[in-house]
C-alpha cells in the first residue's frame, strides 16, 4: 500500500495537486476544489498535532473495529462517511488553501508525528499514519479526476 512518507509518493502526490486549478470540478460530491483543499488539510493537522486529543470512551470501543477498513487498501467509497469535524462548508480561497495544503504535505514526515496515538483509531505505527493520509489525499484527487 502507498504511503505519504515515501518521497516517490509524496512527490506524485504534490504533483497532482499542483494540476489543478481552481476552476477544476468534481466527478462526484459538493465540494469545490478550494473546499477540498481545506478538508484535506485537516486530518494532515491532526497527525501533526502533537500531544493528540484524548481518546473518548465510543473512540476506544469502536476505533479498533474500524481502523482496518479505513486504513485498509480499500479505496474509500464515493460521497462516504465523512466526520463532521472534517467538513468544510465554507467558502473557501483556493491559493490560500493550496498553498496551506501542499506546505502541510511537506512537513508531514515521521518525525513531525511524535504522537501515534490516533484520537479515535488509537495506537498506529509510521506505516499506518502515511499509508492512511495517502490514501486520504489520493481519494481527493481521484474525485477530481487527477
Amino acid at each position: 500500500m502507498k504511503n505519504l512518507f515515501d518521497f516517490t509518493n509524496k512527490e506524485d502526490i504534490l504533483r497532482r495537486f499542483n494540476s489543478l486549478k481552481a476552476d477544476s470540478q468534481p466527478l462526484w460530491g459538493k465540494m469545490s476544489v478550494a473546499q477540498m483543499f481545506k478538508h484535506c488539510t485537516l486530518p494532515i493537522t491532526l497527525a501533526l498535532t502533537n500531544p493528540k486529543p484524548k481518546r473518548t470512551l465510543l473512540a476506544k470501543i469502536i476505533g479498533p473495529l474500524l481502523k482496518g477498513p479505513v486504513i485498509g487498501p480499500k479505496p474509500f467509497k464515493k460521497n462516504g462517511f465523512t466526520p463532521k469535524e472534517f467538513k468544510v462548508d465554507t467558502q473557501e480561497v483556493f491559493d490560500t488553501q493550496k498553498k496551506a495544503l501542499l506546505e502541510l504535505i511537506e512537513r508531514f514526515t515521521p518525525s513531525n508525528v511524535s504522537d501515534k496515538n490516533h484520537p479515535f483509531f488509537g495506537l498506529m505505527t509510521d506505516a499506518e499514519w502515511g499509508q492512511s493520509q495517502y490514501k486520504h489525499l489520493d481519494h481527493h484527487l481521484t474525485q477530481f479526476g487527477v
